[in-house]
């Protein structure tokens, strides 16, 4: 079987659920080109697993200072370049498209009639979760990115409805946690804003990944360049994450019981639902702007309790292998058997939730 499988990058979280998606690829019989949209190619790092990838300009959004920035968003993105990608993107040597939310496989899929199989978060706000920010807009970005004919939505919870568990592939070590550290990971505000959010808090050790072109201490604040290894390390290690509200990197701070707080983008549907979902599940903590009293209050909470997510990526792909895409009942199988095998004891969103119906609406 040969697929290609298209991966949304405006973030790290969709690269970091197709890095976990790989690992189990080639082993099940699937031969795999991947395509990557929505940043520069130079960006890019730690690509080495994709092997001969390509990259597209596809879409992607302006934010600053944790804002979207829309005149900035339609400067940037173009219309022509992306219909034309979507035109000449030849898939007559695929048996199948598998997107991350990337549009440019997913429309060349549904232009050329190509089955695609839609893997990823955002496919779960096409049922009952928790939500915020609504706008026309944003909803037709949901329905209209990247179709799919099959959709793997996931999330934290079911929702009693057919969504899988997060991809929460996370960094085993035999490191003591430190409850002092502080993992903070804010890519869409302005590093000087965070740092002097930080300077306010002594007592505590921050270790703040970002845009810095070496490692540099300040006191209690250690500045650290973007590294995947040395970024798990000091997850595993820490006591809690201070983030943006994206999905992956939520997901596995629950996996692994860190206390959360998080940052939506404002103006971003998805990072503003996921905050709500947040809130609504007792998994974490948000606040709409950086600040002061919300981290000294949440830094008094006590730690979290795990939620031991199965391997979800590994079920996914022994699923495409076995074939029979458009089989619902083996689709909700696949989905129930994953929260079956979910560890979520003591934590309180799933007492007594039922699990999501084996048949088809």
């Amino acid at each position: 079987m040969k697929i290609l499988y298209g991966v949304q990058a405006t973030g790290n979280g969709h690269i970091t659920r197709a890095r976990a998606i790989n690992a189990h690829l080639a082993q099940n019989g699937i031969e795999t080109d991947f395509l990557f949209s929505g940043r520069e190619r130079e960006l890019f790092f730690d690509m080495e697993a994709f092997g001969d990838w390509r990259c597209c300009q596809g879409l992607t959004f302006q934010h600053e200072a944790g804002k979207i920035k829309l005149l900035k968003t339609a400067q940037k993105n173009s219309v022509r370049q992306l219909w034309k990608d979507i035109r000449t993107l030849d898939l007559s040597s695929y048996d199948l498209v598998l997107t991350d939310f990337e549009p440019i496989s997913a429309w060349a899929a549904k232009r050329q009639g190509k089955l695609c199989v839609g893997v990823g978060h955002q496919y779960a706000f096409h049922h009952e979760v928790p939500s915020r920010g609504h706008t026309l807009a944003g909803s037709l970005v949901m329905k209209h990115f990247a179709p799919a004919d099959v959709e793997l939505g996931l999330h934290w919870h079911h929702f009693n409805a057919p969504i899988l568990p997060p991809i929460a592939e996370t960094h085993s070590t035999d490191a003591p946690v430190d409850p002092n550290k502080i993992l903070v990971y804010l890519g869409f505000e302005e590093p000087e804003h965070v740092i002097n959010l930080l300077e306010q808090f002594e007592d505590q050790l921050f270790v703040f990944y970002g845009p810095f072109a070496q490692y540099e201490s300040r006191g209690h604040i250690q500045l650290k360049p973007l590294s995947r290894e040395g970024f798990k390390k000091d997850l595993a290690t820490a006591g809690g994450v201070i983030c943006n509200a994206g999905f992956e990197l939520s997901s596995e701070a629950i996996q692994l019981g860190k206390k959360l707080l998080v940052k939506p983008l404002l103006g971003q549907m998805e990072q503003l639902s996921n905050a709500e979902a947040l809130k609504v599940l007792g998994l974490g903590s948000s606040m709409d702007t950086l600040d002061p009293a919300a981290i000294r209050e949440w830094l008094n909470q006590p730690a979290a309790k795990p939620v031991r997510y199965p391997e979800v990526a590994k079920g996914i792909v022994e699923w495409l292998a076995a074939g029979d895409w458009r089989n619902e009942e083996k689709r909700l199988q696949l989905i129930r058997s994953m929260w079956e095998n979910t560890d979520a004891n003591g934590v309180a969103c799933f007492d007594n939730a039922p699990l999501p119906p084996l048949q088809p609406a």
